[in-house]
């Protein structure tokens, strides 16, 4: 039995959550190709009588659904898109979609905003505007850019606008906040060193573009250990670095692939130029040549949670919940999110709900994760409390 707090019109909805849910998670879809997804969630809210706005972002689904004479409007988000990656879980419900997963917790992110968007319709009891989006493409592909690009808040605009993300390792069910800076700005880098290719067994001949990218990678772990205020928050990981396809052959060029997270603006523009110095100077040693290159399209910025929004979004949880309901001592996060765009242009917050701490779970965007199906209850109720709170 589920004694995770509910309220009692979304408990009612509580097994056609879960279905819809699982429902989702077994037909995954990746970024900007969520037509069947859009095509379920476009369809529940005309049934429920919202005013249903399609094609933002590509793929996006925005409901307005208005109630009284209430001059508020709230907006409330949800993600969509499903990772590249081969379930493992081996659930009755697995992914049916060979080499695509919900990996990251959007089917339940979605079945708890259509629930609390369907018990907001029927019950009525808010005065004002009530905005729903289901964005596509969060994961690093800048859906929330392209809906912005595409005349979002101009569309539909809001005086705050909220979202919410499960967090394996949190307590079941318990609801985070944070003010300020929550999550990280994050920058994808690619280094090439170009060296001059050679017979493995005469090194001397050659430039080895493998050595100089080797010596690359150690000496990026210095940027962070030794350019950075202990205080500060910052990550370079290298998670890809390609050369050569054979034993007895130097290639001529090595590529990185680095993924680079700061929580403050001048910390991550201190970080990539700090990466350019370090690579260039580094294969210069080696002989070689570093070319350094930022994608710009996949930058997005640290997330930064509006104080007086974030205590607001607090204090409903806090009346509904009481303390024990809350996650204590919220620290930022170093992953990332493209909600950080939407809140450059709206304030509002981003908060974080338990999927569980228990043993056997597992970090999101791993083969063998899956949504705790016991938090969509205490999910989409918050999300009622917070809407009928802010819309009196």
């Amino acid at each position: 039995m589920n004694n995770l707090p509910a309220l009692p019109g979304i408990r009612a909805l509580e097994a056609e959550m879960i279905a819809l849910r699982q429902h989702i998670h077994a037909h995954p879809e990746l970024s900007f190709e969520e037509f069947a997804t859009a095509d379920l969630v476009a369809g529940k809210l005309q049934d429920w009588g919202y005013q249903v706005h399609r094609g933002l972002g590509g793929t996006g689904v925005v409901g307005l659904l208005r109630n009284g004479s209430g001059s508020k409007t709230i907006g409330l988000r949800a993600d969509m898109d499903a990772l590249p990656i081969i379930e493992q879980t081996g659930l009755p419900y697995t992914s049916r979609h060979e080499g695509v997963m919900h990996a990251c917790g959007h089917d339940g992110h979605t079945a708890m905003l259509l629930a609390a968007a369907k018990h907001l319709a029927d019950s009525r009891e808010f005065d004002g505007s009530l905005v729903v989006i289901f964005q596509p493409a969060e994961e690093g592909d800048g859906g929330a850019q392209r809906m912005l690009d595409d005349g979002l808040f101009e569309l539909f605009p809001c005086d705050a606008i909220f979202a919410m993300h499960n967090m394996p390792g949190l307590p079941e069910g318990k609801l985070g906040f944070l003010p300020g800076p929550f999550m990280a700005s994050t920058d994808t880098v690619s280094i090439r060193v170009d060296g001059v290719g050679g017979h493995g067994a005469m090194p001397h001949k050659a430039v080895d573009p493998v050595l100089a990218g080797s010596a690359i990678v150690m000496a990026l772990q210095s940027i962070v250990a030794r350019n950075v205020a202990p205080l500060d928050t910052a990550v370079v990981t290298v998670g890809a670095f390609h050369a050569g396809i054979a034993a007895n052959v130097i290639p001529d060029h090595a590529d990185l692939q680095l993924s680079v997270r700061a929580l403050k603006s001048e910390v991550r523009d201190e970080l990539i130029a700090r990466i350019t110095r370090v690579a260039e100077a580094q294969a210069a040693s080696f002989g070689a040549r570093a070319t350094v290159t930022v994608d710009q399209a996949q930058r997005f910025p640290a997330l930064f949670n509006h104080p007086e929004n974030t205590e607001f979004a607090r204090k409903v949880a806090l009346d509904w919940v009481g303390e024990e309901g809350l996650i204590a001592n919220m620290q930022p996060l170093t992953g990332s999110e493209d909600f950080a765009v939407m809140l450059e242009h709206c304030p509002g917050c981003y908060l974080l709900i338990g999927n569980g701490d228990g043993e056997g779970g597992c970090m999101v965007h791993n083969p063998g994760y899956d949504f705790n199906d016991n938090c969509l209850a205490t999910g989409a109720s918050y999300w009622v409390r917070l809407v009928e709170t802010f819309l009196v």
